[in-house]
């Protein structure tokens, strides 16, 4: 969702920082570095939108994209956009929310958009950023019935990024300002993951791993749901039916030129309950089933 930023020091710099005339000379003849610029932009092609570990576009392929701005000082703001289903999905064939059908009602929100802003620098040392921001998921929606709650969801995060020569992630902790993803009463939640990557030095190849854990907060107080014909009762504690922990194991392949590829292998143990999948499609599928997924990305 992010883009790494990174800041080249051009070389001229420093040779006249050296202070050798000779030097300096020499550098006045030698091409000037390219400038780096503060604003990139990135277009994926998936085969499943996995998002902490959950189907957002119902097992098909989705389209992604976004932009960032990064300043020397370490602000950064951007965007990120992905066609979605989940949130329509609901409402379709044998779906609800809250156990109340829409009764008819045509609910449509294609896309996901996020809006970010926070700020990254290097306090501790050199490879180990330290992060805070904020983060607001808005999704474009009509037709919602009366009384379901908006998925639209504010959250503010803090991150560590560490390097450990080939050996690079961070730590992050998101915690959610509003109801979170259109869950009720789950102000509160909060999530936090660990991700690493690890450089092979070969044909471009990195190794990729990933865990987090999905904290739902509150309880039920809008009246007893049913899954799979059981009986949920009214004040049952919203981590009870949604909390989980996923997790992704992957190799991402650098082709050069801004074009990279990923494999991996994601995966939860999304809760069930009285036989049903508290995270389910319409057809009864579990949306955090272990499954391959493959995406391509090219990065300006």
């Amino acid at each position: 969702m992010k883009s790494l930023h990174k800041k080249a020091l051009s070389a001229a710099a420093v040779a006249l920082l050296s202070g050798v005339a000779m030097q300096s000379a020499y550098a006045a003849d030698e091409p000037a570095a390219p400038e780096v610029s503060p604003i990139t932009a990135n277009v994926t092609v998936v085969n499943d939108y996995r998002y902490r570990g959950l189907s957002q576009s119902n097992f098909k392929p989705a389209i992604q994209g976004g932009f960032d701005y990064a300043h020397e000082s370490g602000f950064y703001i951007g965007n990120w956009n992905s066609s979605i289903s989940w949130i329509s999905d609901a409402y379709g064939q044998n779906g609800s929310v809250g156990g109340n059908p829409s009764a008819g009602k045509t609910v449509s929100a294609p896309i996901e958009m996020d809006f970010y802003a926070g700020f990254k620098k290097e306090l501790i040392g050199e490879g180990f950023a330290s992060d805070i921001g904020f983060l607001q998921y808005y999704y474009p929606t009509s037709g919602l019935p009366n009384g379901a709650t908006n998925p639209n969801t504010s959250e503010v995060y803090v991150a560590q990024n560490f390097t450990f020569g080939p050996l690079t992630g961070f730590a992050k902790v998101s915690y959610a300002l509003t109801q979170i993803f259109g869950t009720a009463n789950s102000s509160g939640s909060y999530y936090p993951d660990l991700t690493l990557n690890y450089d092979t030095g070969v044909w471009g190849l990195s190794l990729n791993g990933h865990i987090g854990y999905q904290y739902i907060a509150g309880n039920l107080n809008n009246g007893s749901l049913s899954y799979a014909g059981a009986q949920i009762a009214n004040g049952t504690s919203n981590s009870t039916l949604y909390s989980y922990t996923d997790w992704k194991l992957g190799v991402t392949k650098d082709f050069g030129g801004g074009l990279s590829g990923a494999i991996s292998y994601v995966g939860t143990n999304a809760a069930t309950y009285g036989g049903g999948y508290a995270y389910s499609n319409p057809q009864g599928k579990n949306l955090g089933k272990s499954t391959g997924l493959i995406s391509l990305t090219k990065a300006f």
